[in-house]
């Protein structure tokens, strides 16, 4: 080897500058001249199976729509499997997570079995989770009658890192909206993704979460908003990241490696379970006992994933401050991630002051997925105890749960995901939205208000009476400072730091909270 070809090795300058210019050139653009043609929510489902089943109890409740709330993930991975079993006309799914796992292939599966049978599936899949994914949703794309797109890409589809260094303002927007809605009279929405942590499918995991089915003019309006997100500038085709084409042969060896995973899922511990769940054994639809109510249906317009300040009316957060407002004696808040801020704090602690009841529950440090956001937590769990606020952080220990029966997969470790609320036992919202910076500023979010008294006073209920075994009270002791009071096995535990966590988690975390700027949570 000639001197002069060994000669940047010994110049950091010219090595930098070399290196810079390859990780330049590696770094891809979004497509131009994207082929996005418009489609929308079909409105004529006369004759369908759904509106056959629904129309008389949707008639018998004029003006009103009917929802029921899933609380167990079985319930959930059932209703789902039926609504895209059962939808003759048209699928419109919107999802910020779908896994490749037991459900969420299953899910796939379905999907490819409903365009087959004539059904039009439109899939808008945040893209955030859909690296490594693109050469299973490229097949599903080419089908007939089913599209996917991405919601605000990553540019480079094979090394994502790029684009979170050199477009990491436009990377941070995130379409956290999950709806499921077939043919234009039924709907989930909720805080569930498609996975199988979120269907009580994992034995090392299990979100506590909380969706809604909704029957009735919501299932519309859900479908609108589906058509503003979906024909909007933020969602590509996946097929505009690629040259070529998948093959006739690519999606038949689909169609049988599926068929082939259906099998083996049938003889899984998990379906012997989801049959034992008394959802499962509801044939239509009409037979579940809804609650038939107004709503307010609110979410942020994809609008916010272009940066900047949008205008108030882009935003669902305003909508959600006026629920809060009009809570008159109690407020029970359910948020996985709660991040309130100095200015949210405050609000709480005055709601208090002005006699309103004020519950909270949200992750404990070993059951939150996303540790960093405990570090924000933190900094105003002691005001919010000493404002009077009744503060509960989950146990990461549940085991078996009780809504479900014998065959349950009982998971290692509990984490709350169900994003809430309960006012004045009476009515709820039901949503994506966390209470923290994230969902404010960054993410897309999509959520309801609806009347339920039986659902909301049940709610609220089961919490004073039961939250005492799934949770720690975080309170103050005789010398102002926070401790943690949870009965486990029959037994009341008063601990007096972050419980059941190491040394080294503790410090971690705490370091965090000293470090991280509370916008990054």
């Amino acid at each position: 080897m000639k001197a002069t070809e060994s000669a940047p090795s010994h110049n950091p300058t010219r090595l930098i500058t070399a290196c810079l210019v390859l990780f330049l050139s590696a770094c891809a653009s979004l497509p131009d001249d994207v082929q996005r043609t418009a489609s929308y929510a079909i409105a004529d489902i006369d004759g369908t199976r759904l509106h056959s089943d629904l129309q008389d109890v949707i008639d018998a409740n004029p003006d009103k729509s009917g929802f029921y709330t899933l609380m167990a993930g079985e319930d959930a991975f059932i209703t789902r499997w039926a609504l895209i079993q059962q939808a003759d006309r048209t699928l419109d799914m919107q999802y910020y997570i779908w896994h490749q796992d037991l459900t969420g292939s299953l899910m796939m599966h379905q999907l490819a079995e409903a365009a087959r049978r004539g059904v039009r599936v439109r899939l808008l899949l945040d893209d955030l989770d859909t690296a490594g994914k693109d050469p299973t949703l490229r097949v599903l794309d080419a089908m007939d009658n089913l599209e996917i797109r991405v919601f605000n890409p990553f540019a480079n589809r094979d090394n994502r890192l790029d684009d979170m260094l050199t477009d990491t303002a436009r990377i941070n927007h995130r379409m956290h909206n999950k709806t499921l809605t077939a043919d234009g009279i039924a709907t989930i929405f909720g805080g569930r993704n498609i996975g199988d942590e979120y269907f009580a499918a994992d034995s090392e995991l299990f979100f506590s979460d909380m969706d809604a089915l909704a029957v009735g003019p919501i299932a519309a309006e859900v479908g609108s908003q589906f058509d503003l997100y979906w024909n909007s500038g933020h969602a590509y085709p996946i097929g505009e990241f690629y040259d070529d084409l998948p093959t006739e042969q690519d999606i038949e060896y689909y169609h049988i490696r599926a068929d082939a995973q259906l099998e083996l899922a049938r003889r899984t511990p998990y379906a012997a379970a989801v049959k034992q769940m008394k959802l499962a054994q509801t044939r239509h639809f009409a037979e579940l006992n809804y609650n038939w109510s107004d709503w307010v249906l609110a979410y942020d317009l994809p609008e916010k994933a272009d940066g900047g300040k949008p205008d108030r009316d882009v935003l669902l957060a305003p909508k959600l401050k006026e629920g809060l407002d009009a809570a008159e004696e109690d407020l029970l808040i359910i948020s996985p991630y709660f991040i309130p801020g100095e200015e949210f704090t405050d609000y709480l602690i005055q709601r208090v002051a002005d006699g309103v009841r004020v519950r909270i529950l949200t992750n404990s440090l070993l059951s939150n997925d996303v540790p960093a956001v405990h570090a924000g937590y933190i900094r105003y769990r002691q005001d919010l105890v000493e404002g009077g606020v009744e503060l509960y952080e989950l146990r990461a220990d549940l085991g078996a749960r009780e809504d479900a029966g014998s065959d349950a997969v009982e998971s290692e470790k509990s984490s709350l995901h169900a994003k809430f609320m309960v006012f004045d036992e009476r009515w709820l919202w039901v949503g994506s939205y966390n209470i923290d910076g994230r969902s404010t500023i960054y993410n897309t979010e999509l959520g309801a208000y609806f009347v339920s008294a039986e659902v909301a006073a049940g709610q609220s209920k089961n919490f004073d009476e039961q939250i005492i075994k799934y949770a720690f009270r975080v309170e103050l002791d005789d010398d102002g400072n926070l401790q943690w009071v949870t009965r486990r096995d029959g037994v009341e535990e008063v601990l007096d730091e972050e419980p059941d966590t190491t040394w080294l988690q503790r410090v971690t975390t705490g370091t965090l909270k000293l470090i991280v700027p509370e916008k990054l949570f």
